[in-house]
């Protein structure tokens, strides 16, 4: 191997990662022992094969050599291959090469005991997994294990050797090429496991597929599957997960009577002979392969593809609501990170709630594309229906990587013993326990976040009382239509009280959503965005859905701009409703929110933190609840929000009702109208009201809002 050859061609490799869509994220890294060291891996495509010696020798500057089917040298690859390190697994002197870079510690090397086809993981705790074959699969191959010991038993032999037969120790050190002895003596063998796992993991025509197809004539059947695979994760990108396992250190499977009979005699024993122990080295590859087999299946990396995938096989029947299928992964996605022993993607780390609302981060749309271009389900009208036949082994196994990903998916988690209980139990719950359930976990999540917040930004003479700050939901006497109040800028659920009794009075459910930011300090709202804030909507629209069939969805002020906007992203919601929402604002503050921004950044760059400006005073109508100091940040993000809103209001086709103060000091009546005219429902009401106040949903007079919105909810 020509070192520099192979550091230039790993430069390479490193450009062209960067370059590519690929994001590759490593785990556990920092376990990997010194010494001599095969690292196992499960295989998929030939990405790996480039990629993994690359980032593993980032890690141990230590030369990674790897073990490849014959198949993956065909071609102008072949040669490249070479350069970095790759042995074909036709390679007649592959186990001499392997065992003798083990030994002198020239390269630790990667093999591949699946070999090229991905198995059924449902063997690992079953029969096929024990070398009873299921269905003509083969279990995963004991070469990894059995060059391990073989290194090992050499290191072992050598050391003995030294003293009772030196001219032995000699022959096998010239034919290993050992020039250094010591270090070899020294140095341990070890297995490390390795799982990679992709997400998403799509095929589809790309560059590479369309140029293979348009001037190669003799193109095979399965470099076009992998040429549909692996330009789409170049391509359109991919994540990769690696995760180190931990480290086996082979010579505990050397002490057997019958091994070391062998390993220490003092007969010369060439590299190929037929030991005694033979028998003994096969059950102990074995139970090697059986040992990092599992630990590299458990180390698999959930994805939603896993969740959506093995729920969908789960299921005892075949035809499923979506929402219902929805509301059950996001179950799942709560108990994951939490209540079962498995890693997960960096997606599932963060809140689920666009699952249940306008799926914006795409999750369950590409799932769904997915699964109806490979015929996994099919319906509509709200409906899943599945085809059980795509989740038999047989399906699962045929041509895996474009017919049937989701099977795939489905088979890694097969190994997850807690999360496959999970995903079982999910399966078979009554849809209404579904519900009731999605109710407790939203409550308690926003219960929690508004403890951590508070406890964390109260600010003593300053912050409200708790339960000023505090979400609320009113249980109504009928599930028929449900109703989400959103508070306004700067205040807090309390606002919304009245507003709330009024419409619980009338048999409705009732929720009031905090705000994040809101009900504990200007600090914490400081720190807040549009983002948070429109989590905090969607949770309580998902909670609502799951409590009612229908959902009305509205708001005051700032929370009435929050209420149009979740209208505009979800189109099967019953109505929305506004009152003064700050298409314009009139608040001084505002008009110098830009310029003061700007003053803080100038400050910050000449670091003359001092002169910045981060809050202004506020006089509000209820200080009982309102911050009395608003956050320069969070006045900019307001804006900033309604100016992304604008143009999105035409998406608004749910009715609609508008109610506006004609003399609001805060909010411009002009702006109102104007926003009124930009809304696209062809069934939407302006209502304005002879007030000379902001705050209409409370104190004097408020009936009068109050009445128009109930009046405007009975019609739907």
């Amino acid at each position: 191997m020509n070192y520099s050859a192979y550091l230039a061609t790993g430069q390479m490799i490193s450009l062209m990662e960067s370059f590519s869509r690929i994001k590759v994220v490593t785990h556990g890294q920092e376990s990997i022992p010194d010494g001599s060291i095969i690292f196992v891996v499960n295989h998929f495509t030939r990405i790996e094969t480039l990629l993994l010696p690359y980032h593993i020798y980032a890690s141990t500057k230590v030369p990674v050599w790897s073990l490849a089917d014959h198949s993956f040298f065909e071609g102008p690859l072949g040669g490249f291959l070479e350069k970095i390190g790759v042995v074909s697994t036709k390679n007649p002197d592959r186990d001499h090469l392997i065992v003798k870079s083990l030994l002198t510690g020239e390269a630790n090397w990667i093999i591949f005991p699946e070999g090229r086809m991905v198995k059924d993981k449902e063997a690992v705790s079953g029969p096929s997994f024990l070398g009873l074959h299921s269905g003509g699969r083969r279990p995963a191959h004991t070469g990894a294990a059995t060059l391990a010991l073989r290194t090992e038993f050499y290191r072992k032999r050598l050391n003995h050797l030294l003293t009772e037969n030196p001219a032995e120790a000699a022959r096998l050190q010239a034919m290993f090429q050992v020039e250094d002895l010591e270090p070899v003596l020294i140095r341990k063998t070890w297995i490390v496991p390795i799982n990679l796992t992709y997400y998403p993991l799509r095929a589809r025509e790309n560059v590479l597929s369309t140029l293979a197809n348009r001037y190669s004539t003799n193109i095979s059947e399965r470099l076009r599957e992998e040429l549909l695979t692996e330009g789409t994760m170049f391509f359109d990108g991919v994540d990769i997960d690696i995760r180190f396992g931990r480290a086996i250190p082979v010579s505990d499977s050397l002490t057997s009577a019958s091994i070391m009979q062998d390993m220490f005699s003092l007969q010369q024993i060439d590299f190929d002979d037929q030991l005694p122990s033979l028998p003994a080295m096969r059950q102990e590859a074995t139970a090697l392969m059986h040992r990092f087999m599992a630990e590299i299946y458990s180390m698999t990396t959930v994805n939603h593809d896993h969740l959506f995938a093995s729920l969908l096989k789960a299921l005892p029947f075949n035809k499923i609501s979506e929402d219902d299928f929805r509301r059950r992964v996001f179950l799942l996605t709560d108990m994951v990170p939490d209540k079962t022993l498995v890693f997960c993607h960096q997606s599932l780390e963060i809140g689920q709630i666009a699952l249940l609302t306008d799926d914006r981060y795409h999750k369950y749309r590409d799932f769904l594309t997915l699964a109806r271009e490979t015929g996994t389900i099919h319906g509509e009208n709200g409906f899943l229906l599945r085809n059980p036949a795509n989740f038999s082994s047989d399906s699962t196994f045929n041509r895996i990587r474009i017919d049937n990903p989701l099977g795939v998916a489905a088979n890694e988690v097969q190994p997850l013993a807690g999360l496959k209980r999970q995903v079982r139990w999910m399966a078979w719950l009554p849809e209404m326990i579904v519900r009731h359930k999605v109710i407790a976990v939203l409550l308690r999540q926003v219960v929690d976040q508004f403890t951590a917040d508070y406890s964390h930004f109260h600010k003593p003479g300053e912050s409200k009382e708790r339960s000023v700050g505090s979400p609320f939901l009113l249980k109504g006497s009928s599930r028929r239509l449900g109703i989400v109040l959103v508070h306004g800028f700067l205040a807090a659920p309390r606002e919304m009280l009245e507003l709330a009794a009024y419409l619980h009075n009338k048999g409705y459910w009732v929720y009031c959503v905090r705000l994040r930011g809101h009900g504990t300090s200007p600090e914490d709202l400081a720190s807040r965005n549009g983002t948070d804030w429109i989590e905090s909507v969607d949770s309580g629209y998902a909670l609502m859905s799951a409590a009612c069939t229908r959902v009305v969805v509205g708001g005051f002020s700032f929370g009435g701009g929050l209420a149009l906007d979740c209208a505009a992203r979800i189109s099967r919601m019953a109505g929305v409703f506004a009152i003064s929402p700050p298409f314009r604002l009139q608040h001084p503050a505002t008009r110098f929110a830009s310029a003061v921004s700007t003053w803080n950044r100038l400050m910050e760059t000449i670091q003359c933190h001092g002169a910045a400006k981060e809050y202004v005073e506020n006089a509000p109508e209820r200080p009982n609840i309102n911050y009395s100091r608003i956050p320069v940040a969070a006045l900019l993000e307001l804006e900033h929000f309604m100016e992304e809103l604008e143009p999105r209001l035409a998406n608004v086709k749910v009715p609609t009702l508008v109610v506006q103060a004609l003399g609001d000091p805060v909010v411009d009546p002009d702006g109102t109208a104007l926003l009124f005219n930009r809304i696209g429902s062809i069934n939407k009401q302006y209502v304005p009201l002879d007030f000379n106040r902001h705050g209409i949903v409370a104190g004097e007079g408020s009936e009068i809002a109050h009445a128009a919105i109930a009046a405007f909810i009975e019609k739907l």
